[in-house]
């Protein structure tokens, strides 16, 4: 074969293997296409932040996780320095204790001025009879008349002497479960299902009151942030269908809702659109990722993956096949506390 002809061969070789390659990409672009009803849009998964913060100020006396660790409810994150807290909690308890026996004390002087008014009267009714005979004077009636008064004036004051010590039992009570909450606070745990994201402080550091420890993503509210353009968002109703493919994994499609649209324009994040698209107003749009599938695929969850989403702007359109997901379908997880790091 001559030099000129192996050329040739080479070639038309090469123009075959581009002609393939553009029919191939034709062919992919057929069948990703989207039927009528359905918009996409490029965004980026994300979850809202908890930051998990003290309610008093004090100092970080353990930590418990580190950056990257899966937590569910009630898990406890860190503790501060309660000492001083539980000491002035133990001081109230044997306040509590003081003013209970103040209180019975009270009580049974109640019962002691009830029996002296009751004498009184008993002796009042008797003088009252007897001087009708002249048995008793009258002077000695006033005298039991003014006992009796002096009996209901002691009664009297020794019910409101029980009424304030109740009432300094209930004020030390008051004041122990208000240290015991403290006390409590001083715990600082998962508020639920979560990955930390930051660690803000150690063990050590003074904090001043809603001093942060650390900042958590929200697994139970994990969505895609997109943008589309208004003709297209002014389409989309609140609770409509949507697909999320990510790029680590484009041929996998995510179920989710649509639970927001803005009703305010931007210009959309450089790291999201391409300029040209940038110079466009854009509606930002959250399609929520279903709790019982991030709770199955917690492990795999990751925020900062982009992707593209997909929406049904009329509900009767029919996903493509390329959008059917196998995920829609799922037998409920395990209890958010049964989920491991």
């Amino acid at each position: 074969m001559t030099k000129r002809r192996m050329t040739t061969v080479a070639v038309v070789g090469a123009v075959v293997v581009a002609a393939l390659a553009v029919g191939y990409r034709y062919y992919v672009s057929l069948q990703r296409s989207l039927p009528a009803g359905i918009a996409e849009g490029n965004g980026r998964i994300e979850a809202d932040e908890i930051q998990i913060a003290t309610k008093y100020a004090g100092r970080v006396a353990e930590i418990k996780f580190q950056e990257g660790d899966l937590v569910t409810p009630g898990q406890v994150i860190a503790r501060m320095d309660t000492r001083e807290l539980e000491a002035s909690e133990r001081a109230t308890a044997a306040l509590v204790d003081q003013r209970l026996k103040d209180a019975e004390a009270a009580q049974s002087a109640v019962g002691q001025k009830q029996a002296a008014l009751e004498l009184a009267n008993s002796e009042l009714n008797r003088a009252n009879i007897l001087v009708a005979s002249d048995a008793v004077s009258k002077q000695r009636v006033e005298q039991l008349t003014a006992a009796k008064k002096s009996a209901q004036d002691a009664l009297a004051a020794a019910k409101s002497q029980v009424a304030g010590a109740d009432a300094a039992v209930a004020s030390a009570r008051s004041e122990r479960e208000r240290l015991q909450h403290m006390i409590d606070d001083g715990t600082l745990v998962a508020p639920k299902l979560g990955r930390i994201l930051y660690r803000l402080s150690d063990v050590g550091e003074t904090l001043p009151a809603g001093g942060a420890v650390a900042t958590m993503l929200d697994l139970n509210q994990v969505y895609m942030t997109a943008f589309m353009p208004n003709e297209v968002a002014a389409k989309i109703p609140l609770n409509a269908q949507g697909r999320i493919l990510v790029d680590a994994a484009p041929n996998r499609a995510i179920p989710g809702i649509v639970t927001f649209v803005s009703p305010r324009a931007q210009f959309t994040p450089k790291q999201v659109e391409v300029k040209s698209e940038r110079e466009r107003m854009m509606f930002r749009v959250k399609i929520r990722i279903p709790e019982v599938l991030v709770e199955k695929y917690v492990d795999r969850v990751k925020t900062g993956v982009t992707g593209v989403a997909y929406i049904k702007t009329d509900p009767n359109a029919q996903w493509p096949s390329w959008l059917q997901s196998d995920l829609t379908t799922m037998t409920p997880p395990e209890p958010a506390g049964a989920a491991s790091k």
